[in-house]
């Protein structure tokens, strides 16, 4: 699993779309949980193919959010990115806007892991240390059966992620909080520089 571009080409290729500092935070939370889990799951020498697909995988989003991953063909393949790259980032709206299935191993993490992230980041934004470093997994099991908390998280993608993958929503969420702590400074890095 390789990619064309670099991962400036895919930070720029995303900023031509997205210009919400929010939409440009998720992309980078995402892609830094995909490498986490990449490294995780045994994919090291696949992390960069995985962290590039979650920098991207909404990068339809902001602009068409009616079409969102019926536009990213489009946007990705004029960029030169693979047919395997494009297949990746679609399969994420599986059942609610794609019907692109997630059959990979890094599809079906994109899958559980992009919506559980929503729901995390709102959870961390709500704790006193405004972080995920000190989160634990029954503070954000409260949380998640909330369901006014963080609405438009799907409870049921997130659900359904975890079943996909084999594993218990606890060890979803507990994974989640471990990959989202890897990369939290260095996002906040990142996004103040952007500013």
């Amino acid at each position: 699993m390789e990619e064309k571009l670099s991962r400036q080409q895919a930070l720029d290729l995303l900023r031509q779309y997205n210009k919400e500092p929010f939409h440009i935070q998720h992309a980078l939370t995402v892609e830094g949980v995909m490498d986490w889990y990449a490294r995780e799951l045994g994919y090291g020498d696949d992390a960069p193919f995985w962290a590039m697909v979650g920098l991207l995988h909404d990068i339809d989003f902001e602009q068409w959010p009616e079409e969102h991953c019926k536009k990213a063909p489009e946007l990705l393949e004029s960029a030169g990115c693979s047919p395997e790259f494009i297949h990746a980032v679609c399969s994420h709206g599986y059942g609610l806007c794609s019907d692109v299935e997630p059959t990979h191993q890094m599809e079906k993490v994109l899958f559980a892991a992009d919506e559980l992230t929503g729901l995390i980041g709102a959870a961390a934004r709500m704790r006193p240390s405004k972080s995920v470093s000190d989160m634990e997994v029954s503070s954000l099991k409260k949380k998640f059966k909330d369901k006014k908390f963080a609405a438009g998280c799907s409870r049921d993608v997130i659900s359904q992620g975890a079943e996909r993958l084999g594993w218990s929503l606890e060890g979803l969420m507990e994974k989640t909080i471990l990959a989202m702590r890897s990369c939290e400074e260095r996002i906040n890095q990142e996004m103040a520089q952007l500013q």
